[in-house]
């Protein structure tokens, strides 16, 4: 122990504690976004999906209101992910509970950092009860044991691992940004059919002139660009192509929880011997067929394999690869799109908790096909460079996230100090 640090109790650092285990609130379609144990995931919370109205607000939040800064634990399924409030207010869900340092003892950043470190992990975990679902009480929380420099070194100490934690967000919201501008160009050809529209309307050409001109005047009887075909799916698609791997080799391998539930780049994957399981390749989208896992979301482009392997993973998975000319891009910007989701889970069949969307149905959901095949080409030339600058801001942030993780441990044990660690920074920039 470094000599001018201390020892508490985690209760000795807080100037406040709440707790809203055991309630249920009444939800609805907006109004207040509600913090639920499942979107705080990897240090960050997630966009949430559910709310409570602004009307019941203050009779919900009566243990106490959160407040910007606080930092938040959850407390089982799963336990001991944490994160921290941002300025946005928000209500708290059950398995939770928001911490708040005294001002003179605990700097909240740092104690973000600190429950993410292995050393707290580990007490979590010795202090977790239940057979089926391990978590914490709160009394139990209360006595997890807090090594804490002095304050101005706690707030350096955050200040080095909150810098690589915003390079990290700042990456994550590019993603979201070049994401939404592919699927809003999807959309605008393959579903609305925005530049056909516009002809017939006689608006000014919104695209250049070599790409205006691929699109037809008019829409036929059915609603479709003029001389498109309306096919299936499958046309246009390969569903669960197959690919040789051997029993017992060893291959990438992505489960369901390294799928997002929104933008296209999975958790790293990790080399396992493959036994049963969906195998795929660069290029390919893997759509979650299971329930909830599909209504949630979970779907990924692979872009994340070493060149020229096969990975593998869940059985739970569709694959979905494209048929030349179709681009890589289009199978995984269509498992975004809402109709098709929407078609994806209503085939779903099987018992209640484990239903399951057919490939056979999802594969002969309606598409326009165009018959020039100048459009692929163009389309591709326009979501290629989207997804490439996708796929280098998450390999930065694999490289961001791998520099802050072994800094973590060592600047919250003392081990490496601030100075050295400034050192080490300024090398990892240069």
């Amino acid at each position: 122990m470094v000599a001018e640090w201390q020892q508490i109790p985690l209760e000795d650092g807080m100037e406040a504690l709440i707790d809203y285990r055991g309630k249920t609130p009444t939800k609805t379609q907006a109004g207040v976004p509600l913090i639920t144990a499942k979107v705080v995931k990897n240090g960050r919370i997630e966009t949430p999906n559910e709310f409570i109205s602004h009307d019941d607000y203050d009779a919900w939040m009566r243990r106490g209101i959160p407040q910007a800064g606080d930092v938040l634990i959850t407390t089982e399924a799963p336990l001991g992910e944490v994160a921290q409030l941002g300025s946005e207010k928000v209500a708290l869900a059950q398995r939770l509970i928001a911490l708040r340092g005294k001002n003179d003892v605990l700097d909240n950043t740092f104690l973000k950092f600190l429950l993410q470190s292995d050393s707290i992990q580990n007490q979590l975990r010795a202090r977790a009860s239940g057979s089926t679902v391990s978590g914490i009480k709160q009394s139990e929380l209360r006595k997890i044991n807090l090594l804490l420099p002095p304050l101005p070194e706690q707030r350096a100490i955050a200040h080095i691992l909150g810098t690589l934690d915003n390079k990290i967000e700042l990456n994550r919201r590019r993603n979201q940004t070049l994401e939404a501008m592919a699927r809003a160009l999807f959309k605008d050809w393959f579903v609305d059919f925005g530049p056909v529209r516009a002809k017939m309307r006689g608006r000014e050409p919104y695209l250049p002139a070599d790409l205006w001109n691929l699109f037809p005047d008019r829409l036929d009887d059915e609603g479709r660009p003029g001389g498109w075909e309306t096919v299936p799916a499958s046309e246009l698609i390969e569903f669960n192509p197959s690919e040789p791997l051997r029993k017992g080799t060893p291959a990438p391998y992505l489960d369901m929880a390294s799928l997002p539930t929104s933008g296209s780049w999975p958790e790293p994957p990790v080399t396992r011997n493959f036994g049963s399981g969906m195998r795929f390749r660069n290029g390919d989208t893997l759509l979650a067929r299971i329930t909830p896992c599909l209504e949630n979301g979970k779907t990924a482009f692979v872009q994340c394999l070493p060149n020229d392997t096969i990975g593998w993973g869940s059985t739970e998975y569709i694959v979905m690869r494209p048929k030349s000319p179709v681009p890589a891009e289009y199978p995984y910007l269509l498992a975004r799109d809402d109709a098709f989701r929407e078609h994806a889970i209503r085939s779903m069949t099987g018992t209640s908790g484990r239903q399951r969307a057919q490939g056979d149905s999802v594969a002969a959901f309606k598409l326009a096909s165009p018959p020039d095949k100048n459009v692929w080409h163009a389309f591709a030339k326009q979501v290629m460079p989207l997804f490439e600058s996708i796929k280098s801001n998450a390999k930065a942030n694999e490289t961001l996230a791998q520099l802050r993780d072994s800094l973590l441990p060592k600047l919250i044990s003392g081990e490496l100090r601030i100075k050295d660690a400034e050192i080490f920074m300024a090398g990892a920039n240069a």
